[in-house]
């Protein structure tokens, strides 16, 4: 059936694609003008068939689940126990011991190791206690000796090491408990989850194929609903096609007017500025000749008295700079552009835009007809349809399939239950003696340092041995709490190493290296009420490994279970009339193009006598240098301030009095005639810089737009059909592309949810990622962290009470007579304390 679904999806997306290349333009066709498709959302006919893939990310604790999993290799190192496992499901009974204890004869080791811990750590403490109450062992060092700082920097050395050591096992083992605890809950969840989806995979498969068929209306409904408005869709994506070129063309047109204007106006005023300057230049002119030669008479007169050399320097430079009258007139310029521009092209350009703007409603009005025989072919509905489920195989096997996984369901809901208070329990005790063992490495830290301290400050004659005295007893209190929590700590280790070492042992090795598989499959192994085959019927053993990796790979469902009858999905999803019918109506789709008049012929002559005036001509460099020549060569209100003050400074009143009037007058000069030339010349500049930067980029610009016009009018028709082909293939490829989405729905849906066994496989996938990957891991982590820990607290124990002795004051101290030996220690003062 798998090999049916995918010929009948290859075989219709086939057609349907050959149909829309062979229309006319529709291969070299870019239907991206378009849009984007709508993406159609079915329903899923099976929507609790599909399980999604359960996979524990990389992270920090892999090395660790690596370590575990070796260590556990090098326990178990006998194979599967096919024969037991065998004996042990057929018939509980007669399974023997001994052969128990020869598979799991690494665990037995491991289990005498624990016993003797569980033995030799409680009794050891119960001996050192009584020797404590006794004082007969512990207590503090007798005598000091040369090498006691070295044997007690060792002791320090070893203890904080094993110490550290003891807290990184610590660590492990709390985030190892609750990582076991966190996924407890999310994987006995998802137990019942994947047994109920399993249930409903061919529990109602025709049912579900009949709602893949009813489904059909959807591509349909969206073809009737495209239709509706396809008319001026199609001329919408005419007038899309041609904007580019229209709009750029019309846009083109309308700045070149708006820049025509402005050209016009520029010139114009600088023609009118120009004028205004000459008329002025020659009156002006004999004015500052006058001034200044009544300036140099004064200014050369015997009796002027001040800074006359200077003032008499700026008189002689009174003269004008810039000379308008050498700048070559434009009249001629302006006689040929006179009335430019004479069209409106705001309004042209307006026009042309609501004319090509009605393309869409033009378009809509010319498809009406043919648009309606096309929602009269896809409102027909294909008769296959109703009758896809009626003759689906199988259905005998999907009930027994179904009825199976159901109890399996129903039962297991007791068992998952009491795992999740088992685990609770579990987790507490792992928190609390995670929690004694923290207390424990505090004690020794706490000991060191408060030791150390005391160490430090014995030569301090006042010192006080009590911070010493409390490093060894916070040791001391380590040692108890150790000698007292090992034995419930190496016990809750042995309980769950030996339930998480055979898991991952016995059912994740042999798992992952396919020998469960293999025990599965072999005939005799599993009891009758076990038998796959015979929980679905079937008339042939099924090969669990062969069925695993045939949903692995995506096989249907009836070839995975030997389902023999066949099952023609090709004649039910038959839409080739469609695609026939379709295309016979959208070759018929045609429209009228309207000639656009983009330049009418009086903006056609502004343009001309634009091109054909001469304006690149002009010298705007004489102008340019006319310009930034002052209009008078000397600074005239300086000249005047000046002369104001060697009217002051002048000995003869009256030559004063005459300076003082030249001051005025050449003040007001400036003010009533100067200062009006130089707005001149800085308007006559801003017209001539205007005009320099855009004549060369307007004459391009109209050459350019006249040969585009003349082109675009020469080439629209064409471009025209060309579009309304290419978009009438693009549509039909569009709307039989809603087919093409609903056939690869059915494709998937067929193979995947309904018609494959796919999910089965992902199910024990899961289940695999579960178990082992998600429990048993972190499960074996943690009691191989809490082993590390609980057998390092036999070195935690030796050192510490070893390192205790060397904290405590000391009763007799080496006397000598050698300075050396004399500085190499300090004798503080002998206090009364307790053993």
């Amino acid at each position: 059936m798998a090999r049916t679904g995918g010929l009948v999806g290859a075989s219709l997306l086939g057609l349907l694609l050959g149909l829309a290349r062979s229309l006319p333009g529709a291969a070299a066709a870019d239907c991206d003008f378009l849009g984007q498709a709508e993406r159609l959302t079915f329903a899923p006919a099976a929507r609790t068939r599909w399980l999604t893939p359960r996979v524990r990310p990389p992270g920090p604790l892999d090395p660790l689940y690596g370590t575990v999993r070796r260590f556990l290799s090098a326990v178990q190192l006998n194979p599967f126990p096919s024969e037991l496992v065998k004996t042990l499901l057929n018939d509980p009974a007669s399974v023997k011991v001994n052969e128990v204890v020869r598979y799991e004869a690494g665990y037995v080791v491991c289990a005498v190791i624990a016993g003797l811990y569980l033995l030799a750590v409680p009794t050891t403490g119960l001996c050192f206690g009584w020797c404590r109450c006794r004082r007969r062992c512990g207590g503090r060092v007798k005598t000091e000796h040369k090498g006691m700082a070295c044997e007690r920097g060792t002791l320090m050395v070893f203890l904080l090491l094993t110490t550290l050591v003891l807290l990184v096992g610590l660590v492990c083992a709390f985030v190892t408990n609750q990582r076991t605890h966190e996924h407890t809950g999310p994987s006995v969840e998802a137990v019942p989850e994947t047994l109920r989806s399993l249930q409903g995979l061919v529990s109602n498969v025709p049912q579900e194929l009949q709602a893949v068929a009813q489904q059909f209306s959807l591509p349909q409904g969206q073809v009737l609903k495209e239709l509706d408005g396809a008319g001026e869709l199609i001329g919408n994506i005419l007038h899309s096609g041609l904007s580019s070129t229209v709009y750029l063309a019309l846009a083109s047109l309308h700045s070149l007017g708006q820049a025509l204007q402005v050209f016009t106006d520029h010139l114009r005023a600088l023609n009118d500025t120009l004028t205004e300057l000459q008329g002025r230049q020659e009156p002006l002119e004999s004015a500052v000749r006058e001034r200044r030669e009544r300036l140099l008479a004064l200014l050369q007169e015997p009796g002027c008295q001040g800074d006359c050399p200077w003032a008499l320097e700026q008189a002689h430079i009174l003269e004008l700079g810039a000379d308008f009258s050498q700048v070559p007139s434009i009249h001629t310029i302006l006689h040929r552009l006179r009335g430019v521009p004479e069209a409106n092209f705001s309004s042209m350009v307006e026009e042309d835009n609501n004319t090509f703007n009605a393309l869409p409603l033009l378009a809509g009005m010319q498809m009406a007809n043919t648009i309606k025989e096309l929602k009269e072919i896809v409102a027909q509905e294909p008769q296959g349809l109703r009758t896809l489920a009626e003759e689906f195989p199988g259905l005998k096997a999907a009930s027994h399939w179904s009825q199976a996984l159901e109890n399996l369901e129903r039962n297991s809901r007791p068992y998952l239950q009491e795992v999740q208070r088992y685990e609770t329990y579990r987790w507490i005790v792992g928190c609390v003696l995670c929690s004694v063992l923290l207390l424990i490495v505090l004690c020794n830290l706490l000991g060191l340092n408060l030791g150390i301290w005391g160490l430090s400050a014995r030569e301090d004659s006042s010192h006080s041995e009590a911070r010493g005295e409390a490093g060894a007893r916070f040791l001391m209190v380590g040692v108890g709490f150790s000698f007292l929590f090992a034995a419930p700590l190496i016990l809750l280790v042995f309980a769950t190493f030996l339930v998480g070492g055979n898991v991952q042992t016995l059912v994740c090795q042999s798992w992952e290296s396919g020998e469960l598989f293999e025990f599965v499959d072999t005939p005799g192994n599993l009891p009758p009420s076990m038998n796959l085959s015979h929980l679905l019927g079937l008339q042939k053993n099924l090969s669990f490994l062969l069925a695993y990796q045939q949903c692995k790979e995506g096989a249907a469902l009836w070839k995975v279970l030997q389902l023999n009858n066949s099952y023609d999905l090709e004649k039910h999803l038959d839409v080739s009339q469609f695609a026939q019918k379709l295309q016979q109506q959208v070759q018929g789709l045609k429209m009228d193009m309207q000639e656009l008049d983009l330049l009418t012929p009086a903006a056609h002559r502004d343009l001309e006598a634009l091109k054909s005036s001469g304006v690149e001509r002009i010298n705007y460099h004489d102008l340019l240098v006319q310009i930034q020549k002052p209009v008078v060569k000397t600074d005239m209100e300086q000249l005047a301030q000046q002369l104001e003050a060697l009217a002051q400074a002048q000995v003869n009143p009256g030559l004063g009095q005459q300076l003082q009037e030249e001051a005025q007058r050449l003040r007001n000069l400036y003010q009533e005639r100067v200062t009006a030339q130089q707005n001149f010349v800085a308007k006559l500049n801003l017209s001539i810089r205007a005009l320099e930067s855009s004549t060369p980029k307007l004459q391009l610009e109209v050459a350019e737009v006249l040969s585009n016009i003349t082109r675009l009018k020469a080439e629209l028709p064409a471009r025209t059909n060309h579009i309304l082909r290419n978009v009438s293939a693009c549509f039909l490829s569009r709307e039989m592309g809603y087919f093409s989405q609903y056939l690869a729905w059915v494709k998937e849906e067929v193979t995947q949810h309904i018609a494959t066994c796919q999910p089965l496989s992902g199910a024990l996938d899961n289940s695999h990622v579960i178990l082992c990957d998600m429990m048993a891991d972190p499960w074996n982590a943690f009691w191989f962290c809490l082993a590390w820990c609980t057998f390092f607290l036999i070195p935690s124990i030796i050192f510490a009470i070893k390192t205790s002795k060397y904290f405590r004051p000391i009763r007799k101290r080496l006397s000598s007579t050698s300075s050396e030996e004399t500085q190499l220690f300090h004798i503080p003062r002998v206090t009364s304390l307790k053993l």
